[in-house]
Order: structure tokens, then C-alpha cells, then sequence
């Protein structure tokens, strides 16, 4: 069933990653900088979100589906406006965090292993501690609460695991790797090559796992 969706959604799924793969190699080249360039950005989550609103379920889980592609559409915001004014990008993606949180909460897992939690709460503490480490920024480190609240609470969540919650974490871990460029740490060419396919990946990952568990397609692990 979860590949007969894929299958049925590849349009969506298929331009989101051409769109996302356009913007990766254009991205330094004036096509890539100007509009052309933002389109892509724009576009690449944009129809992420587009392939959740068609998948969802019309049923008593239709609120989570609108918390995911409300979480998806703003990230997508989130993509262009931090190309043209960094603080806008952010406080998109801080909502966008937080509609995430509301539907990871709605979604608990009613049983966690000692590790599970110990894990989630080390996600939730310390994504803003390393913030603050790696970029030595207090309004980083005040975003990063919202973007450790969304990876806790997605670790913790009823949806799969290593499809959402790894997501999550490959989300923390590249805007790490931004937050690393306003700081002292000099990491060379790592965050231009993995800053977007670490966040793009952890995007993929985070939309189809939980609309493929919302749809009944994905066992809960």
C-alpha cells in the first residue's frame, strides 16, 4: 500500500525532488541566486506540502493532516524569506516548529523505553545548548528552543521512528551546520554541501512517514 501511494503521488513527490536537486546545483549561479533560484527553493518543500494535503485522510485524523501541511507550507516560506531577510526566514520556521510540536503532542507515544526519553529530552536540552555553542548567539539559541521542542517531540511521537524522528534530527543537525557559520568554528566547504540535502532529506522523510502512517500504509515503530 505505502508504495502504491508513492506510485499514485509521484508527480508531487517527483518535482518536489527535481525542484530541491535544481536548487542545489543553481544555487551558486546567477540563475540560482535570482528568481529562477527562489522559485526552486520555494518549491522544493512547497510541493511537499501539496503531496501531504492530497494524502491526508478525510477522517477524525483530518486535524493532524492540517497541522502537517500548515508545518510544511510555512517551511517552505521559511526557504525564501531567509534568502532575502534571515530573521523573517526564522520566525516562519519557528511557527512552522510549532505546528509541528502541536501535532507530534497529539500524536504520543503512549510508551517510551528509559532510552526514548533520555534521548528526547537530550534533543530538547541540548539542540539550543549546541546552538548557542556553535554560533554564540542568543537569538539562535532563543530559535533553537522551538526547533528542539519540534525534534523532541517528533523522537517521542506514535509516527515511525526512524522516518520522522531521524527526519527531525537531520533537520537539527543542518541548521547546526548554518548556525556554525556565524559563529568561530570553520567547518570549510561541509555546510555549502550538506546544509540543504540534510534538511531536504529530513523534510521527505518527516511528510511521508507521517502521511503514510496517517493513511494506515506505515506500521508504527
Amino acid at each position: 500500500m505505502a508504495k502504491q501511494a508513492l506510485i499514485e503521488q509521484r508527480p508531487w513527490l517527483l518535482g518536489s525532488i527535481v525542484a530541491a536537486t535544481a536548487f542545489y546545483f543553481l544555487r551558486d549561479n546567477p540563475v540560482g541566486e535570482g528568481t529562477w533560484g527562489l522559485l526552486a527553493k520555494g518549491a522544493s518543500v512547497g510541493l511537499l506540502a501539496t503531496y501531504a494535503w492530497l494524502r491526508v485522510p478525510h477522517d477524525r485524523r483530518w486535524i493532524d493532516g492540517i497541522l502537517l501541511v500548515a508545518a510544511l507550507a510555512l517551511a517552505a516560506a521559511g526557504d525564501v524569506a531567509i534568502e532575502l531577510y534571515f530573521e523573517l526566514g526564522a520566525v516562519l520556521f519557528a511557527v512552522a516548529h510549532c505546528f509541528a510540536v502541536a501535532l507530534y503532542l497529539r500524536n504520543r507515544r503512549q510508551r517510551l523505553s528509559p532510552s526514548q526519553r533520555m534521548l528526547g529530552l537530550a534533543l530538547f536540552i541540548g539542540t539550543p545548548l549546541i546552538s548557542y555553542l556553535v554560533s554564540g548567539q542568543d537569538q539562535i539559541a532563543v530559535y533553537a528552543v522551538f526547533l528542539g521542542a519540534m525534534a523532541a517531540t517528533a523522537w517521542t511521537s506514535r509516527f515511525p521512528r526512524y522516518r520522522v524522528g531521524t527526519g527531525a534530527v537531520l533537520f537539527v543537525v543542518s541548521d547546526w551546520l548554518i548556525f556554525a557559520r556565524f559563529g568561530s568554528y570553520d567547518l570549510g566547504v561541509l555546510p555549502d554541501l550538506l546544509i540543504w540535502p540534510l534538511y531536504f532529506a529530513g523534510q521527505v522523510m518527516i511528510a511521508t512517514g507521517i502521511v503514510q502512517c496517517l493513511r494506515g500504509e506505515q506500521p508504527v515503530r
